[in-house]
């Protein structure tokens, strides 16, 4: 017995290499559970959106998954990271450690229970306000039942860390390794099932870049009216050198896809693009980071949507394909601009 203090009196107080171990296992771990929860709450809201706080809208924003993005980003780097410096770190465990070694190693874990502890209480207390207040809704369960399946992991983890039970012929620390990259593979996998894949989204992307084109050349078209009256012949009468406006092209227009315009009689006439995908419509959430309901007062086409509000991208529902929008300008909305007054 004495022989052993001896020894740990001898050991290294306080080793950098260890401190920085156990620095890089706190900050990947809070950070890896921090972005997981990010990502399983983003998607559940995109897949059940609550239509009390959501409006029908059509059309896609690249906004809409920004936050599942960062959150799936930050986890794709930051929990290989941790699985890393958490082997790097029982591995240091496992060999001689000196006093202060071991203070901080139960500093770290207690921070770490002592967090989860935290965060359990708080879903709990969530849970019953949303009970009460009688709005518990599918994703809302999952959410809580999400948030305390990663509680319980990583306290009963780590508690058994603690009391050194990892180490036994079960490999109980293996188990909860490959349990965690189970469950974060799955959430992965899941959150692009909801948000497709990158490729769809770049689809999804470009089709938002034509319809913005058109209603830029069709705001063109009505300014180009209300000066002359009357419709331009082709797209180039739309060019302006003077004010130095350019018409748009097709983003793709290198594989030969573009711009129609038809004028079908002195008020009347159509736009023509094609998409690569059809038009994502549905209910989106326009508070907690999400979109706002967008209201326009420049389309002059008659909603065709079945649902009220989805402002003004109704219009512009598309199929995938060669798609045409007819407009017809109301020259009450859009009245010619007055003739200067010429001086006699």
């Amino acid at each position: 017995m004495e022989t052993q203090q001896v020894l740990q009196q001898n050991k290294p107080k306080l080793s950098v290499g260890f401190f920085f171990l156990c620095l890089g296992t706190l900050i990947t771990l809070i950070t890896s559970v921090v972005s997981f929860l990010n990502l399983i709450f983003g998607t559940l809201d995109k897949q059940f959106p609550d239509v009390l706080n959501s409006t029908y809208q059509y059309g896609y924003s690249t906004y809409n998954f920004e936050s599942i993005r960062i959150a799936l980003a930050t986890l794709i780097i930051f929990f290989p990271i941790f699985l890393i410096v958490s082997h790097f770190w029982r591995k240091y465990m496992k060999g001689e450690m000196g006093h202060f070694d071991d203070v901080i190693r139960k500093w770290v874990i207690y921070i770490i229970l002592f967090i989860s502890a935290i965060v359990a209480a708080i879903d709990l207390v969530t849970l019953v306000r949303y009970f009460v207040s009688g709005e518990i809704t599918n994703r809302f369960i999952y959410k809580v039942v999400s948030t305390l399946i990663v509680v319980i992991i990583v306290g009963i983890y780590y508690i058994l860390l603690l009391r050194n039970k990892l180490d036994t012929k079960f490999k109980i620390g293996w188990i909860f390794a490959l349990v965690g990259f189970a469950i974060t593979l799955a959430s992965i996998i899941y959150s692009f099932s909801i948000m497709g894949s990158p490729a769809m989204q770049r689809v999804w992307r470009l089709d938002d870049r034509r319809v913005s084109d058109l209603q830029n050349i069709q705001y063109q078209v009505i300014n180009y009216w209300q000066q002359k009256e009357k419709l331009p012949a082709t797209l180039k009468d739309l060019q302006n050198p003077m004010s130095g406006y350019s018409m748009p092209i097709d983003p793709e227009f290198e594989k030969g896809t573009t711009y129609e315009y038809i004028p079908s009689d002195k008020l009347t006439f159509e736009l023509c693009a094609t998409f690569g995908a059809d038009m994502p419509k549905g209910w989106q959430e326009y508070n907690n980071g999400g979109i706002m309901p967008m209201y326009r007062t420049t389309d002059i086409a008659v909603s065709s949507a079945p649902y009220p509000g989805g402002g003004i991208n109704e219009s512009w529902d598309h199929k995938t394909g060669r798609t045409c929008f007819s407009r017809t300008i109301d020259k009450d909305m859009y009245p010619p601009f007055p003739k200067p007054v010429t001086k006699q």
